[in-house]
């Protein structure tokens, strides 16, 4: 078709072809091809001044970016969009397009409750229109408020009259989740990864959330269940939290690593052996100080004197 617009000199019609082209060539993930034309297509459109189609390919460049993992770019991609949306009219769902990769983008940022606001301007246009992005949208609420420990308001949402119209599958994922957040319980936090695999984890945005919850959950766990000892088996650790003590050994080196507590690892006798946290003594720094102002009196002191002598 492109081909076809080129002999035939439609130049606005090529343009829109190409850009649908390369919407196409994002969904098979061959993200270099497809940036490589946008780029191209950009510096046209914006010599064209074509406002809307301009807003069109800056928000899949913005989406390309992402998918590269390339956050800088992808924010200033969807700045552009923006900048273009201000001066003309644009349709609420390419609006609320707007505001999705706004949120997803904030969302990566772990500013969770500007996320949630953009989501919900999202949700609400979708859902006045009856796109099936609606769902996306409130499922990207919904784990705003687990990522933000409010997960006791998921419920609420998913009753709300809004929440209700989109009742399925998609939404118990994400309540169960919600549910194994509040208990803090890693067992059910499993259960559901493995019974709502398709819904958690073929979404890419959920799956590296949940990723990131998974990983605290765990911490929280660890820290709590070895608070009462200074020297414990990691087997009995093991035991405790319900994991696989390979799991429970690399997670408790990377958590010493990171300086979550104090503590070493004795892999010969398979034991994990907590330090005391050693606080600085305030004398310390008190002393330094005293003798740090000593010698500046000793200083000024010297000066005179000299001053004097001279």
């Amino acid at each position: 078709m492109v081909e076809w617009t080129r002999s035939e000199k439609r130049t606005f019609l090529r343009q829109r072809v190409e850009a649908r082209l390369a919407a196409l060539l994002m969904e098979n993930k061959e993200y270099a091809e497809a940036l490589t034309l946008l780029t191209d297509l950009v510096r046209e459109v914006r010599r064209l001044d074509d406002k809307l189609l301009l807003v069109d390919i800056d928000l899949l460049e913005s989406k390309l970016h992402f998918s590269l993992r390339n956050l800088p770019k992808a924010k200033a991609a969807l700045t552009a969009a923006r900048t273009a949306a201000n001066a003309i009219y644009v349709p609420p769902a390419q609006q609320a397009t707007i505001d999705l990769q706004s949120g997803i983008l904030h969302a990566e940022e772990k500013d969770y409750k500007t996320a949630f606001s953009y989501f919900f301007e999202a949700f609400e246009a979708f859902s006045a229109l009856d796109d099936p992005r609606a769902i996306y949208s409130l499922k990207y609420m919904l784990l705003c408020k687990v990522m933000t420990s409010q997960a006791d308001d998921v419920a609420g949402l998913i009753s709300s009259k809004a929440g209700l119209k989109y009742t399925g599958v998609d939404l118990d994922a994400m309540k169960a989740v919600a549910e194994a957040y509040s208990k803090r319980s890693l067992k059910d936090f499993e259960i559901a990864l493995s019974t709502y695999k398709d819904q958690l984890g073929e979404d890419p945005i959920v799956h590296r959330h949940l990723s990131s919850l998974y990983d605290t959950l765990l911490e929280q766990n660890l820290c709590r269940l070895i608070e009462p000892f200074s020297k414990v088996e990691i087997s009995h650790i093991s035991e405790l939290i319900g994991l696989p003590m390979d799991t429970v050994e690399t997670k408790l080196s990377q958590m010493i690593l990171d300086k979550k507590f104090a503590g070493t690892l004795d892999q010969g006798a398979g034991c994990l052996i907590i330090f005391d946290d050693s606080k600085t003594d305030a004398i310390f720094t008190a002393t330094l100080d005293t003798i740090s102002n000593i010698s500046k009196v000793v200083d000024s002191l010297y000066l005179r004197s000299a001053k004097i002598m001279a």
